[in-house]
């Protein structure tokens, strides 16, 4: 998916998120425009990490 593809599903996505829960959305979204890009490539590598690792993750969790 492009970014333009991207951009236009979360727009059509936001569309139909209930109103209460807008301002939270854009909170959280503020609160990822704040961070560093080094902060970002963290969270992401974290993210995959536990993408990957999900079945592992759950082992150990039990």
């Amino acid at each position: 998916m492009t970014t333009k593809d991207l951009r236009k599903e979360i727009d059509r996505v936001i569309q139909e998120v209930p109103e209460n829960l807008l301002d939270d959305i854009l909170s959280y979204l503020r609160n990822i425009e704040k961070k560093s890009k080094q902060d970002i490539e963290a969270l992401s590598d974290l993210k995959r990490i536990f993408k990957e690792d999900q079945e592992l993750l759950e082992k150990l969790a039990k």
